[in-house]
C-alpha cells in the first residue's frame, strides 16, 4: 500500500485581493508523479510552495510524513555566488568517489554534456557568480538530482534545457523511485513523466489520471458532460483532442476513461489545418518564391555555422529547426530576416558567401528570444494599437486589437494595465501580439514558448492553424514544434542543414550516434585530479552542451543537391497525399471513385517511402 508523503487539508491562500487556493485538499503518495498545469497567475507556483512548506497557508493544514527527504527546485536558486560548481554539486567528496558513482556521472553527462562540463571555463572549478541564469539553474537541478530524495518538487525544470537535455531529464525522472510534483508548460515532457495531473483553476485544483494527453481527453469529456450545447463543441480543448487522436494516438498508452466518449466528441471535427487551402492562400499572398538559398555560407565572427547551403523555403511551408547549441539556428533566422528587410538587395552580414533570393511580396516578422522593450507607461491595448487597430489573420478572419488581446489572455480590464507592470510571460504574449498585428506573411519564431502557459500556447497554436504564410520555428518545446510545423530540419554542428523525415525522434537518434562515435574516437578523460579509471565510461568533453560534436565527413556537393531534390519531391508527394484524402472524403459514396483514389494513394505512399529511403541512404553514406 502506497504511503502518503504530503497531505493538504482545506488549504486557503490569498495574494492581495485574489484567492489562489480555496479550501484545497490533496495528497501525494510515494508512487506519484504529478504534473501541474494552469494559466499563469492562477496559483501553480503558490500551490507547490505551500505543499513544500516554503509558504504558510492562510488557513488549513499541510502535513509531511516523518523524516521526509524533500528536494525543491524553485525559479530562483539559492546557490552561493562565491562557491565553485564542485562545492555546490558534489560537496567535499573526493574526485575518485563521485567519479565512480554512476548516478553522479549520469546527471553531469545528461545536464552538462560530460564530466569535464564543456562550456564552463574551469569545469567543476568554475566560480558560480559570473554564470548566466540558465547555467545556474542547471547547477541547482544537478545538485537536487544527485541527492537522495523521497519527493522532488520542480518548478519549470525544462527552462534553459535543449531538446536532448529535456529527453534525458524525462528518462531520469521516470527511472527514479522518488515521488515527483512538477510545474511545467512542456506538454511532451508531461506525457513522458506524469502519471497524474493537477489542473489549477480559479482557486480549485482538478485531478486527472495519466499524462498530458490523458488530461486533454478527460477534460474534454468532462466539458462535454457539463455542457451539451453546440457552443461548447467549438472550444479549443476539443480541437487539440482531435489532433492528439488523429496525429499521435500512441501518446496515450493507458487512457483511464471512456475513449468512446472522447471519439464521439471529435466526430466530424476537421483536421487542425486545411493544408491545401492554406497553401493556395499562401501562394496568393507570397507568389512562388519566398526564400531561395544557393551555395550560402553563414558565419558569425570567425565561426562558420553553415557552409554550401542550398535550401528553399516556399509559400505556406511550416518548418521546425532543431540542433545543438551554437550550431547556428538563431543565426540562420537572423540572416533570412535581415536579408528580407532589404528584399534581397543587401545580404545579411552573417551571409559571407552565396546568394539569398527573396520574394518580392515577402513581409517578415521575427520573434527573438529577447523581449522587446516598450514604453512602460503605455497601456497594453495602446501598445498593440500603436501597430494597427485591426488585423487580417487570413481566411476571412479579421480581429480588432482588443479582440486579439482577449484571445491572448488580456481580458478587458487587463488591457489597461501599464506595460511596466506586466510579468515576463505577459510581456512575451504582448510581443507576439504586436508581431501578428503587423500582418506579416513570413514568421520567424525563436523560442516562442518561453514564459507562456499551456492555455496561451493552445491559443497561439489555434491562431497559427489558420495563418496562411510561411513559418520557421526554433523551439525546445517538442510538442509545439510537432503541433505547428509539417517538417523538421536539423543543424547537427557540422555546418549542414538536414531534413529529418521522422522528425525529432530521428534527431535524437542521430545525436546519440554522433556522441557514440565521438566517444569511441576519443578515450574518455578522467575529471581533473580524479584517480585513474574514476571517470571510465563517461562521454568525452565537447559532445553536447557548449561544444561542437565530432564532425562526420562533409556532404559532397552532388549528394547535397540530390537530397535537396528529394526533399522537394517529398513535399509534392505529401501535398498530393493530403489532396487525395480530401477527394476520398468528398466522394465517399462513389465507391468506384474511392477505389481509384485509394489505388493512387497507395502508389503515392510507395513513392514517398522510396524517396525517404533514398534520402536516408544518402545521409548515412555521407557520414550523417
Amino acid at each position: 500500500m502506497a504511503v502518503n508523503l504530503v497531505n493538504l487539508e482545506a488549504v486557503d491562500k490569498v495574494h492581495g485581493t485574489r484567492t489562489l487556493l480555496d479550501a484545497v485538499s490533496l495528497g501525494i503518495s510515494e508512487s506519484d508523479k504529478i504534473g501541474v498545469v494552469g494559466r499563469n497567475g492562477d496559483g501553480k507556483t503558490t500551490l507547490i510552495r505551500v505543499l513544500s512548506r516554503l509558504e504558510e497557508p492562510d488557513a488549513g493544514r499541510v502535513t509531511h510524513a516523518g523524516g521526509l527527504r524533500l528536494g525543491v527546485l524553485t525559479q530562483h536558486d539559492s546557490l552561493d555566488p562565491e562557491a565553485t560548481v564542485r562545492h555546490e554539486v558534489v560537496g567535499d567528496m573526493a574526485d575518485h568517489e563521485w567519479a565512480g558513482d554512476a548516478k553522479i556521472r549520469d546527471v553531469l553527462t545528461g545536464l552538462f554534456g560530460g564530466l569535464e562540463m564543456p562550456g564552463f571555463p574551469q569545469g567543476l572549478d568554475t566560480v558560480i557568480g559570473p554564470l548566466s541564469g540558465g547555467e545556474r539553474r542547471r547547477i541547482a537541478l544537478a545538485k537536487l538530482l544527485i541527492a537522495e530524495q523521497d519527493l522532488i518538487v520542480l518548478d519549470e525544470p525544462t527552462n534553459h534545457l535543449d531538446v536532448e537535455g529535456i529527453s534525458w531529464l524525462a528518462g531520469h525522472l521516470r527511472a527514479r523511485r522518488s515521488a515527483l510534483v512538477c510545474v511545467t508548460h512542456d506538454r511532451w515532457f508531461l506525457d513522458q513523466v506524469a502519471t497524474r495531473m493537477w489542473d489549477v483553476q480559479r482557486g480549485a485544483v482538478h485531478e486527472y489520471e495519466g499524462g498530458y494527453s490523458d488530461y486533454v481527453f478527460a477534460r474534454a469529456e468532462r466539458e462535454r458532460i457539463a455542457a451539451q450545447e453546440e457552443s461548447k463543441r467549438q472550444n479549443l480543448m476539443r480541437k487539440e483532442l482531435a489532433w492528439l487522436r488523429r496525429g499521435a494516438p500512441a501518446r496515450t498508452s493507458k487512457p483511464r476513461f471512456r475513449i468512446e466518449a472522447a471519439n464521439a466528441l471529435i466526430e466530424g471535427e476537421p483536421p487542425p489545418r486545411d493544408s491545401q487551402e492554406l497553401m493556395r492562400f499562401a501562394n496568393s499572398r507570397l507568389g512562388k518564391t519566398v526564400f531561395d538559398l544557393e551555395d550560402v555560407t553563414v558565419q558569425a565572427g570567425p565561426k562558420v555555422l553553415l557552409k554550401h547551403l542550398t535550401w528553399q523555403l516556399g509559400p505556406g511551408d511550416r518548418v521546425g529547426l532543431v540542433g545543438v547549441n551554437g550550431a547556428g539556428k538563431t543565426s540562420l533566422l537572423r540572416a533570412l530576416a535581415d536579408t528580407a528587410r532589404t528584399h534581397g538587395e543587401r545580404p545579411s552580414p552573417l551571409v559571407t558567401e552565396g546568394r539569398v533570393k527573396v520574394g518580392r511580396t515577402v513581409k517578415p516578422a521575427y520573434l527573438s528570444q529577447e523581449v522587446a522593450e516598450l514604453d512602460p507607461a503605455l497601456r497594453v491595448l495602446e501598445a498593440v494599437e500603436a501597430v494597427r487597430s485591426r488585423v487580417d489573420l487570413g481566411k476571412g478572419r479579421e480581429m480588432t486589437a482588443s479582440q486579439l488581446c482577449e484571445k491572448f489572455g488580456f481580458a478587458k480590464e487587463k488591457q489597461w494595465t501599464p506595460v511596466g507592470d506586466l510579468s515576463g510571460g505577459e510581456r512575451r504574449r504582448l510581443q507576439i501580439l504586436r508581431l501578428l498585428m503587423d500582418e506579416p506573411n513570413v514568421l520567424f519564431l525563436d523560442e516562442p514558448t518561453n514564459d507562456l502557459d499551456i492555455e496561451t500556447l493552445t491559443q497561439l497554436e489555434d491562431l497559427l492553424d489558420g495563418w496562411a504564410g510561411s513559418l520557421v520555428v526554433i523551439s525546445h518545446d517538442r510538442y509545439f514544434v510537432e503541433r505547428t510545423t509539417d517538417r523538421v530540419y536539423a543543424l547537427l554542428g557540422d555546418a549542414t542543414l538536414r531534413m529529418l523525415p521522422r522528425g525529432i525522434d530521428e534527431y535524437l537518434e542521430r545525436r546519440a550516434r554522433m556522441e557514440a562515435r565521438a566517444a569511441a574516437a576519443t578515450p574518455a578523460a578522467a575529471p581533473s585530479g580524479a584517480a585513474a579509471g574514476g571517470g571510465a565510461g563517461a562521454p568525452a568533453a565537447g559532445q553536447r552542451a557548449g561544444g561542437q560534436p565530432a564532425k562526420p565527413a562533409a556532404l559532397s556537393r552532388a549528394a547535397q543537391k540530390e537530397m535537396q531534390r528529394i526533399e522537394r519531391q517529398l513535399e509534392k508527394t505529401e501535398q498530393r497525399e493530403a489532396a487525395l484524402h480530401a477527394e476520398m472524403a468528398e466522394h465517399a459514396t462513389d465507391f468506384a471513385r474511392v477505389a481509384a483514389l485509394d489505388a493512387e494513394l497507395r502508389d503515392v505512399r510507395d513513392k514517398r517511402d522510396e524517396l525517404e529511403m533514398r534520402w536516408l541512404e544518402l545521409a548515412e553514406s555521407e557520414g550523417a
